[in-house]
């Protein structure tokens, strides 16, 4: 895979695709399953969904992108990363009127297929995504999920959003946890990376895109000592887009 850096070896070189994979196959196809056994800890750690999605839905209010007031809906959306469609049901299919799904696991999508406004499901990675010719899209959710790409596969897959993005008005969101650790730490759980917000802004620049707006994700739930790690969301365009 290609790396950012042929001279330096980033956290993101430990990364195993396939004990990546083996970790989410194993894993339940529920809402529980898909936020880490977040909200199984009961108690403020319930409501993580509910908030997580608030924030989300305020992030593309200020991007101009909502159901209320003066802000507009949008023709098509991707939800990359997808999982069993936690995000494409509870937040992409209100603002847009088609979500195309990039979800590896097969399983967790099942119940996605058919249901209204769903399009196309692409059941690969990432890294392995090849967008239909001829789509453009108004929106590319990706979230929770760039930590299990090695950074040059986080760029090409950046790259490639980028080229299907709809022209002047279209919007990459990258929606992830921020390492607090003093530089990016490895995960050998499930085989993931959590980047630093510096790393992100490297990676954003080397895919040819530039930050158009960045918040800090509100009203996570806490429990001391029980804190969950600090999530920001970025909105990208391709650096040479007017808008």
């Amino acid at each position: 895979m290609a790396q950012t850096n042929e001279s330096t070896t980033t956290a993101s070189d430990a990364i195993n695709s396939q004990a990546s994979l083996d970790y989410w196959n194993k894993t339940s196809a529920d809402e529980d399953g898909m936020l880490g056994g977040i909200p199984s800890l009961g108690g403020v750690f319930s409501s993580v969904s509910r908030v997580d999605l608030q924030g989300s839905r305020t992030f593309l209010a200020r991007l101009g992108i909502g159901t209320k007031r003066d802000r507009r809906r949008v023709c098509s959306a991707v939800d990359a990363g997808a999982g069993i469609g936690r995000i494409t049901k509870g937040l992409l299919l209100d603002v847009a009127r088609e979500v195309d799904v990039i979800e590896p696991v097969a399983r967790f999508t099942d119940a996605l297929r058919g249901h209204p406004g769903v399009r196309t499901i692409f059941n690969v990675g990432l890294e392995d995504w090849r967008p239909r010719p001829g789509v453009a899209y108004d929106i590319i959710w990706t979230q929770w999920c760039l930590g299990h790409l090695r950074d040059g596969d986080v760029v090409q897959y950046l790259r490639a959003c980028g080229a299907v993005l709809r022209p002047g008005s279209g919007v990459i969101v990258v929606k992830e946890n921020i390492s607090t650790g003093g530089g990016d730490v490895f995960d050998g759980a499930d085989s993931s990376v959590t980047r630093e917000d510096a790393k992100f802004r490297t990676l954003f620049e080397e895919a040819g895109l530039r930050l158009v707006r960045t918040d800090e994700q509100r009203g996570l739930p806490e429990m001391p000592p029980r804190r969950l790690l600090p999530v920001r969301m970025y909105a990208l365009k391709p650096a040479g887009a007017n808008s």
